[in-house]
Formats: C-alpha cells, sequence, structure tokens
C-alpha cells in the first residue's frame, strides 16, 4: 500500500477534478501490475494496473488507495467492475470512496463477485494524501498550502517590497515543485506589484500542466491570470473548476488573511540564512495574546534545501 501511495503522489495536480488514486496488482509477492490516475483523471490508476497486468491479474490481490469507483462515466467503465471481470482474489482498499456515486458500492460490488475485500490499510496516510479531494466533497473548499519564505528574523521581504531571492535555488526548485503539484498558485495583489511573479512551475523535463494563476486583488490583473476581490469568490472558483489543491505565495498580508481565517491547511517555511532587519513580515497577524498561538500547528516535517531549512507544518 505505501508503494501505491507513492504511485498515487505521481498525480498530483495532474488529474483535474478527480481524486490522485495508485493501484498495484501482486501475485505471488510479485508485482505485475502498476498503475495511477492519468492526466485530466483518466484512465483510472487500476484501468493502468490491469492494462499493464493483462492476464497476470487473474487471481492477484489488488492494492488501490481509493476505493474502486462503481458509477459509470462516459470516459471510462467502473473500476469496480472492470476488477471483478478480471478475476482479481482479493483487494486491499485504503479507504471508502467519499463520493456518493461510490461510497461503499465500489466495495460490496466486489464482495458481491466473490472477491475477499478489506479496506483500513494506511488509511491515515491515504486520507492524507487526498486531504483536497475530500476536503472539496465535504466542504467545498480545496486544500490550501501557504509557502513562507523568510529571513532567520521573520521577514518576508525588504521594507521597499523586494523579495527576490530570499531564498538559493535548491529552495527556489522546490517551490517550484509545490506550483507542478498544485491545480492554482495564489498571490496577494502587493506580491504582483512588487515582484510582477509568473506564478509557473518551471522545473527541467516535467510535462505536468500548468496550474491556474490567481491574485487576490480588486483591482486589475495581466492577462493570464485570475482576479478573485474575496475568499467567498476562491471558494466560487474552486466550486466551478472542481479544484483539490491550492498554493499560496503570499504576501504578508494575504499570509497573515488566511491563517487569520484558518484556510490554511499545510504550511511549508522555507528559512534562509540571512537578516534582513527592517522589512516585512506578518504584521497584519494580529492574535490579542500568545495564549491563541501555542499549539496551532505541529511539525510534519523538516530537511536541508542547500542552505536553506524547510519546514512542513500540519494543523494540530
Amino acid at each position: 500500500m505505501a508503494a501505491a501511495l507513492a504511485l498515487a503522489r505521481r498525480g498530483r495536480g495532474r488529474t483535474g477534478a478527480n481524486p490522485n488514486v495508485g493501484s498495484l496488482l501482486v501475485t505471488a509477492g510479485r508485482v505485475v501490475g502498476r498503475g495511477w490516475t492519468q492526466d485530466g483523471g483518466r484512465p483510472h490508476a487500476e484501468a493502468m494496473a490491469l492494462a499493464e497486468a493483462g492476464n497476470a491479474a487473474r487471481g492477484a490481490t489488488a492494492y488501490v488507495t481509493l476505493e474502486p469507483c462503481a458509477h459509470l462515466s462516459p470516459r471510462g467503465p467502473a473500476c469496480a467492475d472492470t476488477l471483478a471481470a478480471a478475476g482479481i482474489a482479493r483487494a486491499v482498499v485504503a479507504m471508502v470512496d467519499p463520493d456518493e456515486r461510490t461510497a461503499g458500492q465500489g466495495l460490496a460490488r466486489l464482495k458481491a463477485a466473490g472477491i475477499d475485500v478489506s479496506h483500513g490499510l494506511m488509511e491515515a496516510e491515504a486520507r492524507r494524501e487526498l486531504a483536497g479531494f475530500t476536503g472539496r466533497l465535504a466542504t467545498g473548499r480545496a486544500e490550501l498550502t501557504l509557502k513562507l519564505a523568510l529571513s532567520m528574523d521573520g521577514r518576508l521581504a525588504m521594507a521597499d517590497g523586494r523579495s527576490q531571492w530570499i531564498t538559493g535555488e535548491p529552495a527556489r526548485a522546490y517551490a517550484h515543485a509545490l506550483r507542478a503539484e498544485a491545480d492554482l498558485v495564489l498571490a496577494g495583489g502587493g506580491t504582483l506589484r512588487a515582484d510582477a511573479p509568473h506564478l509557473t512551475a518551471r522545473l527541467p523535463g516535467s510535462t505536468a500542466p500548468q496550474p491556474l494563476r490567481a491574485i487576490l486583488t480588486a483591482g486589475p490583473v495581466p492577462d493570464g491570470f485570475i482576479a478573485l476581490p474575496s475568499l467567498a469568490a476562491l471558494d466560487a472558483l474552486v466550486a466551478e473548476r472542481q479544484l483539490n489543491r491550492i498554493l499560496c505565495e503570499g504576501g504578508g498580508g494575504l499570509a497573515a488573511t488566511l491563517l487569520a481565517a484558518g484556510r490554511v491547511d499545510r504550511l511549508a517555511i522555507l528559512r534562509a540564512p540571512i537578516l534582513i532587519g527592517d522589512g516585512i513580515g506578518l504584521e497584519a497577524l494580529k492574535p490579542a495574546d500568545l495564549s491563541e498561538t501555542h499549539g496551532r500547528w505541529r511539525l510534519a516535517d523538516s530537511r536541508m534545501l542547500g542552505v536553506d531549512r524547510l519546514e512542513l507544518y500540519s494543523p494540530a
């Protein structure tokens, strides 16, 4: 299942409204088929794994990070039906699909076909991977990652707003990888005016589709950008385009707004070994008391990217 989750991560930012799913087919301890949700959402992970396995799928165990779909689609058959038709003997599923069109029906179909079915293996990890998809279905909001590049003294930019470049090349490459995994990259009007960012994913050799680009502002934006006057407009865009992952790249005002509103699901801090002194930080974030700030975040990962340190936080 861990290998299936690793395959699922290949689909981040590439599957459109569909969840990014991974699947393995195993016979006698040997992997005979691998799949992950392809660009735009089709083929599904199970279909890709079955195509690779061919006749070797008969009698195999299928490991799938999300319950195989049970609803018919003009774009392809239901995966629960194709797995059953292929003659698999066992299905191990990480989590039940929250989409009401499946929601347990995929497991039921597999069981009705005489397949040994279990679910819940590495469910917490699968839920973290699909947090944007499940959150959008449940609340209408996509998963939002806030990326902040900070100096050691907590400055996002110099006093005049310039922030190119606080971090080094490895950290900037990581930021481009985050963009490649996002359906939408969001910045604020101040960042647009100070840095004129492209907000595109520029990774050598990458074939990932470019994310949508949006600016939270009531003013005009350049061609190719979407102007969003409010967070409500952002939510409307998520619903209209069925977006699962958003990456926000600041600056300080927008970051403070999102943090104060409890809209940040993941916090990625890139901390550079420099001191700026007089500059721009998160001054707009104004807690009434320090007691409000403790216990809010949990460190999930930390590593060095060149001379810069990456710290990944999730809400506690």
